[in-house]
């Protein structure tokens, strides 16, 4: 095939169906672009998609809730962009406790409102009222500012606009754990306040600070599940696409770029269940879905500006270990859960509870997180009537799993159960009695699970790390140097469900040059 462009071609051929590429393609779609999709897997969504285990039970990969929902957030503008914010909706979260964090001895419950948030820390720890609203007005202060900063993110902006950037001046190579320190937070509090850390699966020693703040404003905004989950989301931006004559096409693996001097033209593919099928497809503009590093070694990393060079020098992020589960003859409401999350902390310390875990493979005092999603919705489509999904996440190290699961197959499962069982041993004691009685159903995925449904180099669930050094103002973004290439994804916005909406929104805007998100800032 030449890499001249026929009138057949796309204007923009997509390569990765995840969430950012999704948005940008119906976006692209619905404003009467021609857009061509190529997913590896057989599932579009990335981390958003949903898939059938048992026959009758239905999962969406990994554990997500949502933020940004809200009348002119994002999600809402990008929902009305495509019209269908009256079919996709969400249901909120129990804004009096959206999560629930539990540690030996202490229990508290993350409000929406701050001021409450704020009184509770007090009544938990009275001899540091003081610090707690100092703490919290920092916080939302940092939150404000980060929310102003133009879209370019330079840090000569920062340096130019003092008075309205101090915060993000201050604390731009901070950690949670410095901020905490700075404020002299007890440490079960900020165990309590950092308890989240599987949403960055980072501990607060090595989160960054600005990558909380947005998060956890952002929740306290509002958290939502999706009122028909997350499946019914993914495949109404399928159906966008597909009305407006779009295509997507599955089981497609990229095996390199096609390039011409400086501009990419096409990929290479593979089909994944016939390796004897290769194709070529070719495109006006390529967006790439997939990892930018990965990417760029497929294209050769001299092909790239030294600036670009540094960018992607990037670690990525944590993997994670999940439990699917389903209960039978018992309702979770009984026993504390409900339209929240809840987190639990055996160890007090939560940056020594995360390197046990992801350092040393040591479970025996695990931090992890559960989420009941049947009582996020009305909607119990997802399982049989009489049985509830529970599922569990916790921090796993890819080349811990990766390097046993090639040593020893047998050692590699057992570990699994291992990390499975130390979970349920602190369930059975600190919430549901007899829990293994109950259990129809479990499935458990670790960091190798991730590579290879969901195509994320070393099973990482975030793209690069959320660490200041990542996490800054020199980040990442669409921009490839490479004419008519593109990136995007997490690592080239930002990660999270509502993240990657709007990095797919954001790129739609500068290239067809057309309002999605509301510009409102001052």
């Amino acid at each position: 095939m030449s890499n001249t462009h026929s009138k057949t071609d796309p204007d923009y051929l997509i390569v990765g169906s995840g969430l950012a590429s999704l948005s940008f393609a119906a976006l692209m779609a619905k404003a009467g672009k021609k857009v061509k999709v190529l997913e590896a897997h057989e599932f579009p969504g990335g981390y958003g998609h949903t898939f059938v285990e048992g026959e009758k039970y239905r999962f969406n990969a990994q554990l997500h809730y949502v933020w940004n929902c809200g009348e002119g957030q994002t999600v809402n503008m990008f929902l009305k962009k495509l019209g269908i914010e009256k079919t996709v909706t969400f249901e909120q979260y129990d804004p009096n406790g959206f999560d629930h964090m539990r540690i030996p001895g202490y229990a508290l419950n993350i409000p929406s409102n701050k001021d409450e948030l704020s009184q509770r820390l007090s009544n938990l720890f009275p001899d540091h009222t003081e610090s707690f609203q100092k703490f919290i007005s920092e916080v939302w202060k940092t939150a404000t500012e980060i929310e102003k900063l133009p879209e370019s993110l330079g840090f000569s902006y920062v340096i130019s606009h003092p008075l309205k950037s101090q915060h993000l001046f201050k604390y731009r190579n901070s950690t949670l754990q410095d901020v905490f320190d700075t404020f002299k937070l007890p440490l079960e509090a900020q165990t309590l306040l950092a308890l989240q850390w599987p949403d960055f699966l980072l501990p607060p020693g090595k989160l960054s600070f600005f990558a909380w703040v947005t998060l956890f404003t952002g929740y306290c905004r509002g958290a939502y599940y999706p009122t028909h989950h997350f499946e019914h989301v993914i495949n109404s931006l399928v159906k966008v696409i597909k009305d407006n004559d779009g295509e997507i096409i599955y089981q497609q693996r990229v095996t390199d770029f096609i390039l011409d001097k400086n501009r990419v033209t096409g990929v290479k593919t593979i089909d994944v269940n016939d390796h004897t099928v290769l194709r070529e497809y070719q495109g006006h503009d390529v967006i790439c879905n997939i990892d930018p590093k990965r990417a760029a070694t497929m294209i050769g990393i001299d092909k790239f500006s030294n600036s670009i060079r540094n960018k992607l020098e990037y670690d990525y992020s944590p993997s994670n270990f999940v439990a699917y589960c389903v209960v039978k003859d018992i309702d979770l409401k009984d026993f504390g859960f409900g339209n929240w999350n809840l987190f639990h902390s055996e160890q007090t310390d939560l940056n020594k509870s995360f390197d046990d875990m992801y350092d040393r493979a040591d479970y025996s005092a695990p931090s992890f997180v559960m989420t009941t999603p049947g009582f996020l919705s009305d909607d119990n489509s997802d399982c049989p009537e009489g049985e509830q999904i529970i599922q569990f996440l916790t921090v796993a190290n890819y080349h811990f799993f990766h390097d046993l699961k090639i040593r020893d197959a047998s050692a590699y499962r057992k570990m699994k159960k291992e990390i499975f069982n130390a979970m349920v041993d602190i369930v059975e004691q600190r919430y549901i009695p007899n829990f293994r009685d109950h259990l129809v159903f479990k499935m458990l995925g670790s960091p190798t699970t991730n590579e290879s449904f969901c195509g994320s180099p070393e099973g990482n669930s975030y793209g690069s790390n959320i660490t200041p050094a990542n996490f800054n103002a020199e980040r990442l973004d669409h921009k490839t140097s490479l004419d008519n290439f593109y990136f995007c994804n997490a690592s080239s916005g930002a990660p999270s469900f509502t993240g990657t909406i709007g990095t797919g929104c954001k790129l739609y805007e500068k290239l067809a040059n057309d309002q999605v998100l509301n510009k409102n800032k001052s």
